[in-house]
């Protein structure tokens, strides 16, 4: 027994073909804009491509590019059977895809939703690749004259002044690397000296910041060295004064820009996902055409189901196929051994 069982008239098979016409087409539209947020987010992971750890986190924008472009094909070839539907002659043709094309469907809905979890699962390991390449990077902003290496204090000062943060977790994090090239250093200097020689690892450690900290909001001139030396600036308290540097942390930063970004995808792939298990159930009636009572007079009446049978039976009907499908192969294993056993 059909599950679901449905009459169908002309009028009504010409609304609902053109329901699921406009769905497919909506649902192209719907690929169109998850290629493009897919794309606009490798675009910025590729900005600051020198503050990640490794390339894992380009995973999800070529899942996202790789779902838009197989949306907008398999929904373009949907719209096209759907305006053919209506037409018994041109609609015999696409009849024997129908249900392969509907498995597919059921396949791509699923790897549609494993794309939305991943959305908002992989903010865990990017919250890593940040904190991980943000070090690396501090660590390289000296090196000025390095190959390879003289871009990263350009990409870094961009980015602390962009997103108004500074440091990995916060401004400390500068006091305790060396960030100022040997280049620039007076080594006859004693305070340069005493500096170095107070250091285990030999390098220039200094209370202070790059430029790209400083808050231009505030009323104060920016303090970035000494920060921690009171008696170096007039009514100065770096306990409890508001200093006029960024405190907030640039992986902080980072992982809230691109985390957003990726709920908002998440956001819309799930109701892509949404909408295809709506669109799954419409085009479900789709044999009301085959079904027609009188195939040569199209205005007679048709039946259309979500189920050819009721739920237990169609089960138990795909369990039989697969039981069967198995015990094949095994046939042919079997043949093969008896083959090889002769020869």
């Amino acid at each position: 027994m059909a599950l679901m069982l449905v009459k169908f008239d002309l009028k009504k098979r010409v609304k609902l073909a053109q329901t699921v016409w406009f769905m497919y087409w909506f649902a192209v539209m719907a690929g169109v804009l998850v290629f493009s947020m897919g794309l606009f987010f490798k675009i910025e992971l590729r900005k600051r491509s020198e503050l990640m750890d490794n390339n894992e986190s380009h995973l999800l924008p070529n899942l996202l590019i790789f779902m838009g472009l197989i949306a907008c094909g398999i929904n373009a070839f949907g719209g096209k059977v759907c305006y053919d539907s209506l037409d018994p002659t041109k609609f015999a043709k696409w009849k024997p895809m129908l249900k392969i094309f509907l498995g597919f469907c059921v396949g791509f809905n699923v790897l549609l939703l494993l794309t939305a979890l991943m959305c908002f699962v992989m903010r865990i390991p990017l919250q890593f690749t940040l904190a991980e390449g943000l070090r690396n990077g501090m660590r390289y902003y000296k090196d000025t004259d390095t190959p390879g290496r003289c871009y990263m204090k350009r990409t870094l000062d961009l980015m602390q002044m962009e997103f108004r943060c500074c440091g990995n977790d916060n401004y400390r994090d500068w006091f305790e690397i060396q960030w100022v090239s040997n280049r620039y250093l007076d080594f006859s200097a004693k305070e340069v000296k005493d500096r170095i020689g107070s250091n285990v690892d030999g390098q220039y450690l200094m209370d202070g910041v790059p430029f790209s900290c400083c808050n231009p909001s505030s009323p104060r001139p920016c303090i970035q060295f000494q920060m921690t030396n009171n008696s170096a600036h007039y009514s100065y308290d770096h306990y409890t004064e508001e200093l006029n540097v960024w405190k907030r942390g640039c992986s902080d930063a980072l992982l809230s820009y691109y985390g957003g970004m990726m709920n908002t995808i998440g956001a819309l792939v799930v109701t892509n996902w949404l909408f295809w298990k709506i669109y799954i159930l419409l085009t479900s009636p789709a044999p009301s055409l085959s079904t027609l009572a009188n195939p040569e007079d199209p205005e007679s009446e048709s039946e259309g189901w979500i189920l050819e049978k009721t739920v237990k039976e169609t089960f138990t009907d795909i369990m039989d196929k697969m039981k069967a499908m198995g015990k094949g192969s095994k046939v042919e294993e079997g043949g093969e051994v008896a083959v090889a056993t002769v020869s």
